[in-house]
């Protein structure tokens, strides 16, 4: 009971906590703002370490992103050594390296010695590889060449996502001599939920999971109880692969091996979430060609940022806009055309967008392959069908009344199931196409699908209008 009543009393000062930082909505008070700014600007670094020393580094990431960029540094250098760089981690590329490069390299030394080894590759892989060097060299011989082993694994792979700190025993101690281990030495990660198994090169032979040994006497070996690592992670896998594994096999940790199968870290679940949302991310703003802009990022480099693919769309307009000068002389004599055009080319571009989406995050995630792709396309062709036929008729209806002509709305409708179809057909198989050629569909797919629903929806339109009218 004494142990609940203290469990319940830490989990209200969280509470209690959390209230004086953020509101309702998750959002940090301007009142903290305000009292954290006027600290900074008086200097006060003992009201400054009080008001963040409880922080979580999370928290104290988001403080960091809501705080002015000269703000932010003077608070880093106001806490100096109790500042908690584990919150580098919570918080975008541009604001992490605008706080590292005003510190001085001995200061990043001195501090990534605390901090896990994932979490000190996060930081230092942003570095310049002078200052990279610099930084490792200060530190201590064991430490610098487990960190220098990650950072030379490409980005974006496990090796770099990985912790280098794990407990590892061989297979002829006895679960007593473990348990002994792990009591007597000081230097085991805080935390960890797996022992590893390894031969003298150390090579990876199995695992064996905590409550495993919790339940086994000491006298058993532990060769005996441990079980194979199915799910070993080569330390060159890119770390959107490595997620799915964690993602199909439920895992909450797995060993990285190297390409010889000797063990050279561990993947941890709250690594992998972070994965997952920086993938997720990425791809979101990949499918509105804006790549890898951060919201802290400047108005230059966001505005250089986003420019190529917006040249490719003005290129791709001037492509659907030839399409409508094919027919001006249409136009000029029903001029009704000009104004129901952009309906027949949006409605195609939405409907194409939705199939897209579908089918780029069922690429991601391994869902659609071809075992399933024909089944998929004939699943998208039908309801680029079904919709076309319920959206014509409605436009249809619209158009013959607003202006007074059945035969304005036949034309419409006519088109509208064309486009609406030729959407479902573009949404699916453009992505399978670019996917099928190495290309990312999340970054080049939106730019295709729209040019091809807006020249088919201008096409079919004014194709079928100057068709019907009999215009020359």
């Amino acid at each position: 009971m004494e142990g609940q009543d203290e469990q319940m009393t830490g989990a209200r000062a969280v509470e209690e906590r959390r209230a004086d930082i953020y509101d309702e909505d998750g959002v940090i008070l301007s009142s903290f703002l305000a009292q954290i700014g006027a600290a900074i600007a008086d200097r006060d670094r003992l009201t400054l370490k009080r008001e963040v020393d409880d922080l979580h580094q999370s928290e104290l990431g988001h403080l960091l992103e809501a705080l002015h960029p000269e703000q932010r540094r003077a608070l880093v250098e106001l806490l100096g050594k109790d500042f908690d760089f584990s919150a580098l981690t919570e918080v975008d590329e541009a604001i992490r390296r605008d706080i590292v490069d005003s510190l001085p390299n001995a200061q990043i030394a001195q501090a990534v010695q605390d901090l896990d080894s994932d979490d000190a590759v996060y930081i230092l892989e942003d570095l310049d590889q002078e200052d990279q060097d610099e930084i490792l060299s200060q530190l201590p011989f064991t430490e610098r060449i487990r960190l220098r082993r990650s950072l030379d694994y490409p980005e974006e792979t496990a090796g770099r996502r990985m912790q280098t700190e794990f407990v590892a025993v061989p297979p002829f101690w006895t679960i007593g001599q473990t348990i002994d281990y792990m009591r007597e030495d000081n230097n085991l990660p805080d935390r960890f939920s797996q022992i590893f198994v390894i031969d003298p090169s150390f090579k990876l032979l199995g695992a064996i999971d905590l409550d495993q040994i919790l339940r086994t006497k000491r006298s058993v070996k532990v060769e005996e109880v441990m079980h194979e690592t199915r799910h070993a992670i080569p330390a060159t896998m890119d770390q959107e692969e490595a997620a799915r594994e964690f993602e199909q096999y439920d895992l909450l940790s797995a060993a990285v091996v190297d390409e010889n199968e000797r063990l050279v870290g561990v993947l941890t679940i709250d690594d992998v979430v972070d994965v997952i949302q920086q993938e997720a991310e990425e791809d979101l703003l990949r499918m509105g060609g804006v790549g890898d802009e951060e919201l802290s990022d400047s108005i230059f480099s966001t505005s250089r940022s986003r420019v190529p693919w917006l040249l490719v769309n003005l290129l791709t307009a001037f492509l659907a806009a030839s399409v409508i000068g094919l027919f001006d002389r249409t136009i000029e004599h029903i001029v009704a055309l000009a104004v129901l055009m952009p309906i027949v080319a949006g409605m195609g571009g939405n409907a194409g967008s939705q199939t897209m989406t579908v089918t780029v995050r069922a690429l991601a995630t391994r869902d659609l392959d071809i075992y399933n792709a024909g089944r998929i396309i004939r699943r998208e062709i039908g309801v680029g069908f079904i919709n076309g036929i319920i959206f014509a008729i409605l436009i249809g209806l619209v158009a013959a009344a607003w202006f007074h002509d059945r035969n304005l709305g036949g034309i419409i409708a006519a088109a509208m199931i064309i486009n609406m179809f030729v959407a479902a057909l573009a949404g699916i198989l453009i992505p399978l196409l670019l996917d099928r050629f190495k290309i990312d569909p999340a970054v080049a797919s939106a730019v295709f699908v729209t040019t091809v629903t807006d020249v088919i929806g201008f096409f079919a339109f004014l194709g079928l209008a100057t068709w019907w009218f009999g215009v020359r």
